[in-house]
Parts: C-alpha cells; structure tokens; sequence
C-alpha cells in the first residue's frame, strides 16, 4: 500500500519540480513544450516518443534531465545493423567458470534514448516496444526485471524515409504521448546563439560542480501526489466522450466518420487522464480543467486515431482529425 503525500511533502515536491523545469528551461532554449511533456511523461510514468528535424535538442533535453536526477542514462542509436541483443543485452560464456552470465544492455537503465527509432528493423523496435509495455526482458529462457523509474524517450527523423522502419500504427499505442517539435522563433534563436559562446568559451575553464540530483523517492513520490489531483466528474465524462467521438465520430460529424478509421483504445482514456493530472500538479493546481485536458489531447491522441485511406489522399492526418473532435465534442 502506498504512503500518502502529506501536504508539506507536495509543497516540497512542486518547488523541486518547478526547479526543475526552470533549470531545464535555462539549458534547452526554444523548447518549453518538449519540456513540459517529458516532465508530464515522467509524472505518468510512460514513454515518448519526439518527431522533429535534426539539431532541435531532442536528446540535450533528455541529457539535460539525467543530468539532474539520481538515474543512471543511456544512448542508442538505432541502425538498420542492430540487433535486439544489442539493446536487452546477451548471455555471455564463462569458459573459466563453466557457465553462461548475463551482460544486459541499455534498455537497463532508468532513462534511455532510443535515437532514430525507425532506422532499426522490426525486431529491434518489437524487443524496445515489449520492454515498455512489460516491464521485464526475457534472455536465455530467464526474465530480468527492468528498474522501477524507466522512462523511453524515443526520437524519429521525418526528413529522410529511405531505409527506414515506420514504427506499425498499433504499437505507437504504447507511447504515452507523441510530441511533434518545430524550429524556435526569433528570439530563442539568439539566445541560442548567446549560450552557444557562452559555452565555448567555458569550455576550457575549470569544471562546475555537477548540480543538485533529484532523488528517485522524489519522483515516486510526486507520481503518488498528481494520482490524488481531482478531477470533476462532469469532467471525467467529457474526457471519455472524446475518445468514444474518436470511436464513434458519426454521432457528431458523418464526414469525420468517413475519414476516421480507427479510433483511441482504453490506454488513451487512461494516458489522457493521467497526463491531464500530471500537467495540472506541475501548473501547482491540486484539480484538473478543460484547459489541461485541451492542451494534452494532441500529442496523446495523434498517434491513436488513424485516418482512413480516404482521409489521407484528401490531406488529413491525426492532428487535424483530433482538433476536429476537440471542436465537435462539447465541453460539460
């Protein structure tokens, strides 16, 4: 049974979590949003998954959280060469010992970045896809639990298609969310410029010393507090009428129907939910509103409502078909 969260302790929590997102902030300029959901992913315990173009800070902004927490971090870069021994780690003989010992690999730590995602072949990206959703690689006819704080942040480069593996639409379902970052604007582009100089000018002085890591009790610990975030009913309805739209869309939009094939599943009721209440806590609310439950829809539910073959040769995708269900689908 888990220990509950006394009010001191949420207060202690938000500062330590807004301290967070501020010094993240400071280092990855440009990107609040990417911020915001990979601090939302961390609260609910899921994974990510980022699409944008190269040099967006994807993987400084998931350095930059390793940096700052008591987790051990690791890279992959996915290559169409890789194995799914390569990530879950192998048996190794011991020939002086006259026994097999298991090396395990990256997917072992607590963050992981799975760069490129879609450059490795099926098998690579079925071995990841398992170890998300249960927790656990089996070797050598033996399961190995992975660690209880495991977050995936998986990257993918829509610029260039050509040897490359599309992830199957039914399996992004075990991404919590599924962010699309874009270029920053003016002004975060000169204060990249600023930290870029500031940077290389540093870099032969004497090392700082490494800043304060949150502790991992912390993490569960704030995981425990947005589970008690409240969350009206009315509210809780209308959450659930919008994945049943996505399901149903005919009851609000007979052409949205034609052009929805698919819609969300129970696991994006619940990553609704629990993204909603993870974004209210780190806003310092102790209660969920329409805003949170707008501002989360996109990047959880672009990747579970799938568009009609229809629907695609007349441009839609699953952003415009969510917005259309945010439209259609009136607030309590």
């Amino acid at each position: 049974m888990e220990k509950a969260v006394t009010e001191p302790d949420v207060a202690r929590l938000h500062d330590a979590f807004g301290a967070l997102r501020d010094a993240l902030s400071a280092e990855i300029v440009g990107q609040q949003g990417l911020i915001e959901r990979l601090l939302v992913t961390l609260l609910a315990d899921g994974h990510l998954l980022v699409e944008g173009a190269p040099g967006l800070a994807k993987t400084s902004a998931i350095r930059a959280l390793a940096a700052r927490m008591d987790a051990d971090f690791a890279r992959l870069q996915f290559t169409p060469d890789l194995l799914p021994a390569d990530l879950t780690g192998t048996e190794v003989w011991r020939p002086q010992e006259g026994r097999f010992e298991f090396q395990p690999g990256p997917v072992f730590h607590s963050l992981l970045l799975a760069d490129e995602i879609n450059r490795a072949p099926a098998k690579v990206q079925s071995a990841l896809l398992e170890a998300m959703g249960e927790r656990q690689v089996t070797v050598g006819g033996k399961t190995w639990p992975l660690p209880e704080l495991f977050l995936v942040m998986a990257t993918q480069n829509p610029i260039e298609q050509e040897g490359t593996f599309p992830l199957p639409e039914a399996q992004l379902d075990r991404f919590l969310m599924y962010v699309r970052v874009g270029y920053p604007d003016a002004s975060a582009e000169a204060e990249i410029l600023r930290l870029a100089r500031e940077r290389a000018r540093n870099e032969a002085a004497p090392a700082r010393a490494a800043p304060d890591r949150m502790p991992k009790a912390d993490v569960f610990a704030a995981r425990a507090a947005v589970l008690d975030v409240h969350l009206a009913p009315q509210l809780e309805r209308y959450l659930i009428e919008l994945v049943l739209a996505s399901r149903d869309p005919g009851r609000y939009d007979p052409d949205l129907a034609r052009r929805i094939a698919w819609g969300a599943s129970p696991r994006g009721s619940i990553a609704l939910e629990r993204c909603a209440r993870a974004r209210a806590w780190l806003a310092g609310r102790d209660y969920v509103t329409p805003d949170d439950v707008h501002a989360v829809a996109p990047d959880v539910l672009r990747h579970r409502v799938l568009p009609s073959y229809e629907a695609t040769a007349e441009g839609w995708d699953g952003d415009r078909l969510v917005a259309e269900l945010l439209q259609k689908v009136p607030l309590p």
